[in-house]
């Protein structure tokens, strides 16, 4: 249990409580039981270690003002919009005898011990916390539940939980589920269609020689330059016949 020291507060004007942040001082309010309300301040280094907690909420304290101390819980925080820095704290007393009904956070172990989760299982929390209605001097910072022997399909539900004595759940009418082992989820990649495979095959197919084949750059350069002189297009001289001269008379 944590020991908290607490300062009364006269002053409760707006003005006052931001010279007391201003000091690392958190206002607060104690309220509940027989006694008059009282209003407080913390010192936040006192508190800081447990303030972001799951548990603080639900968290019984031991708050000592001017030497008396005394059991309590806080049942409420306010935090600053911009620095998220805790600016007031609502504290309530514990009353032997009386119940309380608390938000209670759900703690899993063995999880190595689940054969369930050892083949690829996923652990689906239902319920993070469950409400609870327990006696003022038995109120539990935590509900455990065991994994150990869950396999593939087992639903914890929360009949399957230990809780303390006296402490039940608010929800009486069902025995509803904390949370399941679920089976793994596999993501095959989509086949591809046969229209893509048949594209992704002609691109790689290379032209048959032949008449249909695809003329060569060498080839075009050859055929353009005997077009440029124009030899594809003479044809061979023809020879004339040889004209004999008469013999000349003696």
């Amino acid at each position: 249990m944590s020991n908290l020291k607490a300062t009364k507060r006269e002053n409760l004007t707006s003005g006052s409580n931001n010279k007391l942040r201003a000091k690392g001082l958190i206002p607060a309010i104690l309220y509940g039981g027989k006694d008059p309300n009282q209003n407080i301040s913390i010192n936040k280094k006192d508190i800081s270690n447990i303030i972001n907690s799951d548990t603080f909420l639900s968290k019984v304290l031991e708050l000592e003002i001017d030497g008396k101390k005394e059991k309590v819980i806080p049942r409420d925080i306010a935090f600053h919009v911009v620095s998220e820095e805790p600016i007031h704290i609502d504290f309530m007393r514990i009353v032997s005898g009386k119940k309380i009904i608390l938000e209670i956070p759900v703690k899993f172990i063995n999880h190595p011990d689940s054969p369930g989760l050892k083949r690829g299982g996923v652990l689906n929390i239902v319920r993070r916390k469950v409400e609870l209605k327990c006696p003022a001097e038995n109120i539990p910072d935590e509900i455990v539940v065991d994994l150990a022997g869950t396999d593939i399909g087992t639903s914890i539900k929360i009949s399957s939980v230990k809780l303390p004595e006296n402490v039940i759940p608010t929800i009486t009418d069902r025995d509803f589920v904390v949370a399941t082992v679920a089976a793994p989820t596999v993501i095959k990649e989509p086949e591809k269609p046969a229209e893509e495979t048949a594209t992704e095959g002609a691109e790689g197919e290379v032209p048959a020689e032949g008449a249909d084949a695809a003329p060569k750059d060498g080839d075009a350069a050859k055929k353009d330059d005997k077009s440029k002189d124009g030899s594809a297009d003479k044809k061979p001289a023809e020879k004339k016949p040889t004209e004999k001269k008469p013999a000349e008379k003696k």
